[in-house]
């Protein structure tokens, strides 16, 4: 080959650290959000939090502080836009020749030269009203002051504890398993365990002392309520929960059945939850109706004893979108009109330190002069994209509502197929983008809250040529299971040959899935005895 020189033309897509960030932002979710807020706040001194105003009217696509809103927060997003070019360019008004293709590793945040005020260092936010906790109504209690009230198990424990009359090194013994225990109230680490890691592995002598220590607290753990806790497996919970019945001489159970179901405990568990009536009734040496009421008994039992003292706070959900009816449903279809706002509790209030930029604005230019104004220009990229993250969030789920409205309307049966290129074509965003929006962001309505993906599924053929939701059909599932007959419970393919009946063509392995999906047990598992 001989060499030569050839000109070749090409486009590449550069992200600029705007975009990169812009990105982030959206795919993150509530929490995470609060904390990429509170590490920017300590990093950036040009960005501060306000203080909580007078509320303005409703946050919403109107308040965007820029004339055209980049909502294309992805690669593809800007192919299918038609951004892609040798780099972008940002919406301040920086040019590809005074800017150089950054890294990821070295943000560039350089501004257009100069330190004034821009339209997007004003509060934002500021629409974000803040709640009145203490509302005169009272309909609407504050779940994290719920959760808050909650008593925990342990607590519980150590209360009881208190009014037993202990030694000190029992009380110490007690108060260690109390805090030992997991979520469920199990013991689940041997005592030799526990005792050798106080202890250490060489002191044998102390080791078996704090093991016989930690035997009569154990004893002791069981004795209080709820009945159950302090077990190390299953078995050991249902005895405890069982001997109970049996010493309460008030209770109108059957002695007999109590002693029984104490036999089954004391069998392999296996053959509890396969129903294995004949095996039982062998083993336990009683007749097979006792057996049957002995099992039945086992099943009012509670598996779990610490679970109504479960976290409540951890287990809340903020929403970052609330939905609400809107006067009268309409007379014609019976649908209402929703509202779509905001959450104003997730949404950070920022604005741009306004005596910072001024002093920024009057110091003498030098390299110390150009680092601050790149963090001052940072501080505004941050908020504007903070902003549009919101301003997605909001388009994205009304548009959902505006096709889902006989979901919120009627509830899951009336649930509308719907995939993510539906939405995407509609606001004129890529799929990807839909994706990021709907993952971890959630939708408080009248009906309950709910995940954005929630209200997207496939579509199952119907006799008519339409589709069926799959959400549709599990709600269907879930109330054939419901009506069905105890003795009788319906199989799979009775379920398909159901689901058949109704004009929806859904094979038998297709609703195994949705079976398992909604957690209901198999027919023979579902078998009343």
């Amino acid at each position: 080959m001989k060499p030569g020189l050839s000109l070749r033309v090409s486009q590449h897509l550069s992200l600029t650290p705007q975009l990169q960030q812009s990105i982030r932002l959206l795919q993150l979710s509530t929490l995470e959000l609060s904390q990429e807020v509170e590490q920017m706040l300590d990093e950036n001194p040009f960005l501060e939090r306000t203080a909580e105003e007078a509320p303005r009217e409703e946050f919403g696509l109107e308040a965007a502080d820029t004339p055209a809103q980049a909502d294309d927060y992805s690669a593809d997003d800007a192919m299918y836009s038609g951004a892609a070019g040798a780099s972008s360019t940002s919406a301040e008004g920086q040019n590809d020749a005074e800017t150089p293709s950054a890294s990821a590793d070295e943000p560039d945040w350089s501004g257009d030269g100069t330190v004034e005020m821009a339209p997007n260092d004003a509060e934002w936010g500021g629409d974000a009203p803040a709640r009145n906790r203490n509302d005169s109504d009272g309909d609407e209690a504050d779940a994290t002051e719920l959760a808050r009230s909650h008593e925990s198990l342990t607590s519980f424990l150590h209360r009881q504890a208190l009014a037993l009359r202990l030694s000190e090194i029992d009380r110490a013994a007690l108060r260690f398993l109390i805090e030992s225990l997991n979520d469920d109230g199990y013991l689940e680490e041997p005592l030799e365990e526990l005792a050798t890691g106080l202890a250490g592995e060489g002191n044998l002598e102390q080791i078996d002392e704090l093991v016989h220590r930690f035997t009569v607290a154990q004893r002791l753990l069981q004795s209080l309520e709820p009945v159950g806790v302090g077990a190390r497996n299953l078995a050991e919970c249902l005895t405890l929960q069982l001997t109970a019945l049996a010493a309460d001489e008030d209770s109108a159970i059957d002695p007999d059945t109590v002693q029984t179901a104490l036999r089954i405990c004391q069998q392999p568990l296996e053959m509890l939850a396969r129903r294995d009536i004949r095996r039982l009734t062998q083993l336990c040496g009683d007749g097979e109706e006792r057996t049957r009421a002995a099992m039945a008994l086992i099943a009012r039992l509670e598996p779990r004893p610490g679970r109504r003292f479960a976290d409540v706070e951890r287990n809340i959900i903020v929403p970052d979108v609330i939905v609400r009816k809107a006067g009268r449903a309409n007379g014609r279809d019976g649908q209402h009109n929703f509202i779509v706002q905001l959450n104003p509790d997730v949404m950070p209030r920022l604005r741009v330190h306004d005596i910072y930029a001024g002093a920024l604005r009057g110091h003498k230019g030098g390299e110390g002069h150009q680092g601050m104004q790149q963090r001052l220009q940072e501080a505004r990229w941050f908020i504007k994209n903070i902003q549009q993250r919101f301003d997605t969030i909001l388009r994205v789920s009304r548009a959902i509502v505006e096709r889902q409205k006989n979901f919120f309307t009627h509830g899951e049966l009336a649930m509308r197929p719907l995939v993510l290129r539906d939405i995407a074509d509609e606001l004129g965003l890529h799929e990807s983008t839909i994706s990021r929006v709907t993952t971890a962001k959630y939708m408080a309505t009248p009906i309950g809250t709910y995940e954005l993906k929630y209200f997207f599924g496939s579509g199952l053929g119907t006799e008519t040529g339409g589709n069926a939701s799959s959400t549709a059909v599990r709600a269907l599932i879930k109330q054939f299971v419901a009506a069905e007959n105890p003795a009788k419970p319906l199989s799979d393919s009775q379920i398909a040959e159901m689901l058949k009946e109704q004009g929806i063509e859904c094979a038998r392995r297709t609703v195994a899935k949705y079976r398992e999906a909604l957690k209901i047990a198999p027919a023979n598992l579902r078998k009343a005895l």
